[in-house]
């Protein structure tokens, strides 16, 4: 019988070992601002002119999932495989439960509307796949999540949720 625990524990510490090594979809801290979801395809043809292009249809939703703290995205930093990314440098506060959508182009941060622009009109996630992060100020990871169009949206509308 002891050989058989030994082996049944050393084929466990295999398995977990194989598992620690394995790359993962998603990586999350305990921060309570998650990526809710990605509207990495809008709608249409892609134009990323400012005054008739689409990228305001492409965005990104964070959310606040405490149920008690308040959190500033003020220095949060969003950016995907290749670099590109937008660091939130107003103060932009969600309240428990709260969310905002960072949109491609430009407009006027609110907090009331729930809104920050990337204050760019050329497309930051690809439409085939990508990987978007999610850090704080002080660089640590507080959400990651990677897509394929194939794997990852189902119905096809470009947009694909990670946390509900």
């Amino acid at each position: 019988m002891r050989k058989r625990s030994v082996i049944a524990a050393a084929a466990a510490a295999g398995a977990l070992a194989v598992l620690a090594v394995t790359p993962a979809q998603a990586t999350e801290s305990g921060s309570a601002l998650k990526i809710r979801g990605v509207q990495y395809d809008a709608p249409g043809a892609d134009s990323n002119s400012c005054s008739t292009g689409n990228t305001r249809d492409e965005y990104l939703t964070i959310k606040n999932y405490s149920a008690s703290v308040t959190v500033n995205l003020k220095g949060y930093v969003v950016r995907d495989a290749t670099g590109n990314s937008y660091t939130f440098t107003n103060n932009h506060y969600l309240q428990p439960g709260d969310f905002v959508k960072l949109r491609g182009g430009k407009g006027t941060e609110s907090d009331a509307s729930n809104v920050a622009y990337r204050g760019s009109c050329n497309f930051i996630w690809n439409n085939d796949r990508d990987t978007v992060y999610l850090k704080t100020p002080s660089g640590q990871g507080a959400d990651s999540h990677a897509y394929t169009k194939s794997g990852s949206d189902r119905d096809g509308n470009g947009y694909v949720t990670f946390h509900g």
